[in-house]
């Protein structure tokens, strides 16, 4: 239970609360009970009392009554209800009742099935206890030995495993499970909110291969799936499981007393909205909360993030006063008692810390959301989030990991001064009352289909017309795959022709590539004992390739449980990153530039003063450089320049073009400061003078231009040391174009450099701040991260028949990070006029002047160049939906109106 004097001490600390934009407190709740079913196997109900339970909750008793009548069932209720029992009971029942019967649990991690093995192993030991055969379990992933895997198909009826498993490792060899999967009843789909995006569409493939094969042996398994509260958990799972299910919502649990607080930092520039780092106002209240007595979790958005709130949170311990002992024991028993998790751990390292929080000797937990989901962790009495998690689901997930069952909790959300964690925490509403985002997946999407045909061929040959799910176009990919030669065609039949089993080389978690190993090299002068193999190397984690880049560049400092370590090499191909412990006070963040082509357009069409499309993309992206960020005060130290290839992405997107009427009103209204084209008349005479005077070098670092480029045209880039865009110009109005266009403030820099400038220096326009808002408030609409979408803006088409390169209409483009993307961008062509209205009222509604991170972006220190974003973002919007440019502003209770009446999901 929450120590009663920290949470007087908190409301009475005016320091605290004068940042505390919420503070709900949500009362406890008695439990809803109902009659053990009567036609549960005696034996099963003897066992149910044995453990202490003569009645159960109402959607456990609703799920057991359902599920043995032979449905198929998702059960949505709160982290701790007992989702476990509603899946356990029909399935032992079965299990009892018909010897053959056989049952597969899968869970997203290894550490739920590990959890699983355990509930089960009681159920056991009170089977024995009444001189009844207890059921064989076992589990079976990737740590299950080879000698171990025969004698658990021969003889265990229930495996717990996982989708990777599945996939890999039991489908593809489903002729020595042939008992199994005859025999197979159940098929429980645990935590099903995780199985959106790739890994979701992935999925839904491989349980379209488990069906088949079932079908094959003449069985057809029954489907009960859990998941946290999402809004549309029965579509969720019939898109995965292709099969009628019955929704079961209506929670049956008791919970405890949770105080419930949202906290956004203290601003330090009202002119500019900016608000103190998110991470240091966790660390200030994650140790008061420690300190306090409560067992703690803290939840990071990013493994950066986890990272380095570990080490402030062991240095802001370690100022305390602890009788006198010295500062080396001080630190070794922070480093016991405040630990790190997430992904990239190893496994033994994982289930040491989650035996400390158990048994209690780990006091305080920093994560990602890998410690999201329901592993046992012992009853924590406090979840503090730093940063909103991007998701309703993910947010009452972390903050449940606290006070489980009837215990009392505090929760804490720590806002940045993001444009969503800014909405949460002022409009808790959202939070607290609104549905939460929906999960989508798209099993046909093509690049995973490919690869998911090919690891169902090699299972089963297909024949001509079969189908495979609710697929259409099966027959389309089977006659791709003989074409490529993967499958031979003969009698209207597809037969696998390759040499090994596809799924070996396909993973769930991502469309392609494996993951990067990193090894620990000592320095030549630094030693751990123990530490490391006879050659001096250790591996310390594995990072997947996508981020492996922009976390394992060269120079990058890569942290493991608070240790900085930085990174020697990094070997794509050979899948090996080589870093070395150091000691400093800094951390590393690389920048990423984009280039978009289209491809192909699925759809358009003209809404008010821009023509709207979604359609296939071409991503060309590069981590150009990387900045060093010194611990507490955020510093940048110093930019970088990297030189790596560029990656290149197939995938989906939305884009907006202004049209050209829209173009010419806001330039009519002098509303335009956002041409990255026109540079005035005098441009490339200018331009070619700075080529000559620079000697085609980069000002900068002396990189001169490759003689390799002379074939394709390509240049450096002609900077502005003070930005265009600030002084005005505007075609036709003004020349305002001669001062710009000075040689004095022009340079030459290559791309690197000029990234690393344009960083430093970049005024926002509407275009930065329309696309800045897009951004961060389309995961409102979607169940997904930030992340899992980019944003570009890229010249659209002419303005006229000239098709003059020089004279494009500019184009927003938000594209999705998975190749050949996952339904995202239709969504948001759909729901295109609803998003640029609630971007409006957003912004409108924001108390800045000029704009801020809360609502188009940070805008430049040096107020000689400060633009106007806000007003020009208004603007134009204004155009984009078909409104006047100029001063329209509406009362700001009226815009706080309009952007509650919008539709979010």
């Amino acid at each position: 239970m929450p120590n009663p004097t920290l949470l007087t001490d908190l409301r009475a600390d005016p320091k605290f609360m004068q940042n505390v934009v919420a503070w709900r407190t949500l009362p406890s709740r008695p439990a809803d009970l109902a009659p053990i079913p009567a036609t549960l196997d005696p034996r099963l109900r003897a066992a149910l009392h044995q453990r202490g339970i003569d009645q159960l909750y109402s959607h456990q008793a609703d799920a057991a009554d359902r599920s043995l009548n032979g449905q198929n069932l998702a059960i949505v209720t709160p982290t701790a209800s007992g989702k476990t029992l509603c899946y356990n009971l029909p399935v032992l029942h079965t299990l009892l009742q018909d010897s053959n019967a056989r049952a597969l649990y899968l869970f997203p991690t290894k550490a739920l099935a590990h959890d699983q093995l355990n509930e089960l192993g009681e159920w056991g030991a009170r089977f024995r206890e009444q001189g009844t055969e207890p059921i064989p379990v076992s589990s079976y992933d990737g740590d299950t030995t080879s000698s171990a895997r025969a004698q658990i198909r021969k003889t265990s009826r229930i495996i717990l495993s996982n989708p990777d498993m599945l996939h890999s490792g039991i489908l593809p060899y489903h002729p020595t499970w042939e008992p199994f999967f005859a025999n197979l009843r159940y098929v429980i789909l645990d935590e099903m909110h995780t199985y959106r995006g790739v890994f979701g569409s992935h999925v839904a493939n491989v349980l379209r291969r488990l069906q088949r094969i079932c079908t094959f042996y003449g069985s057809s398994p029954r489907f009960i799936c859990t998941s946290a509260t999402i809004a549309n958990p029965q579509q969720l799972a019939e898109r995965l499981i292709e099969q009628p299910v019955k929704l079961i919502s209506k929670n049956g649990a008791p919970s405890g007393k949770k105080e419930i607080v949202l906290y956004s930092p203290p601003i330090y520039d009202i002119e500019r909205g900016l608000r103190r780092s998110a991470t240091l106002e966790t660390q200030e209240i994650a140790a008061r909360t420690i300190l306090g007595g409560l067992q703690t979790i803290i939840f990071g958005r990013s493994r950066l993030v986890t990272e380095v709130l570990l080490t402030y949170i062991r240095d802001r311990l370690a100022r305390v006063p602890s009788n006198n002992l010295p500062a080396d024991q001080i630190q070794a028993a922070l480093k016991q008692s405040i630990r790190g998790y997430r992904g990239g751990y190893l496994p033994t390292e994982r289930r040491e810390i989650e035996a400390g929080l158990r048994d209690g000797s780990v006091r305080g937990v920093v994560a990602t959301n890998a410690l999201e989901l329901g592993i046992d962790i012992g009853q924590l009495q406090a979840a503090i989030l730093c940063g909103y998690p991007g998701s309703i689901a993910g947010t009452w997930q972390q903050m449940g990991r606290a006070g489980r069952t009837q215990e009392s909790s505090l929760a804490l959300i720590v806002a940045t001064g993001g444009l969503l964690d800014q909405y949460i925490v002022n409009n808790p509403d959202f939070l607290f009352d609104s549905s939460p985002e929906h999960a989508m997946i798209n099993p046909d999407n093509l690049m995973l289909l490919v690869d998911q045909l090919r690891c169902a061929a090699f299972e089963l040959p297909f024949a001509r017309g079969d189908r495979f799910g609710g697929c259409e176009f099966v027959d389309d990919v089977l006659f791709l795959l003989a074409e490529q030669g993967d499958l031979t065609a003969r009698n209207e039949r597809f037969f696998w022709n390759g040499e090994s089993y596809p799924a070996r080389s396909i993973g769930l978690r991502s469309v392609g590539g494996e993951s990067v190993v990193i090894q620990r090299v000592n320095n030549v002068n630094q030693t751990d004992a123990g530490d490391e193999d006879a050659n001096g190397v250790r591996i310390i984690g594995e990072v997947d390739q996508p981020s492996a880049l922009r976390l394992l560049h060269d120079g990058a400092i890569y942290i493991h449980e608070g240790r900085t370590y930085r990174v020697n090499s990094l070997e794509l191909d050979a899948q090996i990153a080589s870093v070395s412990p150091v000691t400093v006070d800094y951390y590393t963040d690389a920048t990423t530039e984009a280039e978009i082509t289209p491809l192909s357009i699925a759809e358009e069409a003209e809404r008010n003063g821009a023509t709207v499309r979604h359609g296939e993309l071409e991503v060309s992206s590069q981590i150009v450089s990387f900045r060093r960020i010194k611990r507490h005060t955020h510093e940048n130290l110093g930019t970088t320049p990297l030189d790596y290839p560029p990656q290149t992405l197939d995938t989906s997107g939305y884009w907006i073009t202004l049209t050209a009427a829209a173009f010419d009103a806001l330039v009519s209204a002098e509303q335009w400061r956002d041409s990255p084209n026109d540079y005035g008349p005098n441009w490339q005479q200018q331009r070619r003078q700075v080529r000559q005077r620079d000697a085609k070098k980069c000002a900068r670092c002396g990189a001169p231009e490759p003689a390799s480029w002379q074939r394709t045209g390509r240049q450096h880039d002609v900077h502005h040391i003070v930005p265009f865009r600030t002084f005005g110009y505007v075609p036709g109005q003004n020349e305002n174009y001669r001062q710009a266009n000075q040689l004095s403030n022009l340079q030459l820099l290559c791309r690197s450099c000029h990234n690393i400038v344009e960083s430093g220096v970049r005024t926002r326009g509407g275009l930065d701040g329309l696309s800045y808002t897009l951004h961060h408030l389309a995961p409102l609409f979607l169940m997904c991260d930030r992340s899992d979408l980019g944003v570009s803006i890229e010249r659209g088409e002419s303005k006229d028949s000239s098709n003059d390169k020089d004279d494009l209409l500019p184009a927003i483009y938000v594209f999705e990070q998975a190749t050949a993307g996952l339904g995202f961008s239709e969504r948001l062509f759909e729901i295109h006029d609803e998003l640029l209205r609630a971007a409006d009222a957003l912004i409108r509604g924001c108390g800045c002047a000029h704009g801020c991170p809360a609502c188009v972006g940070p805008v430049l220190e040096n107020s000689d160049v400060m633009m106007e974003t806000k007003a020009l973002t208004l603007a134009l919007l204004a155009a984009l939906r078909g409104q006047e440019v100029g001063d329209n502003a509406e009362e700001k209770a009226e815009v706080k109106d309009e952007f509650n009446d919008v539709d979010f999901m």
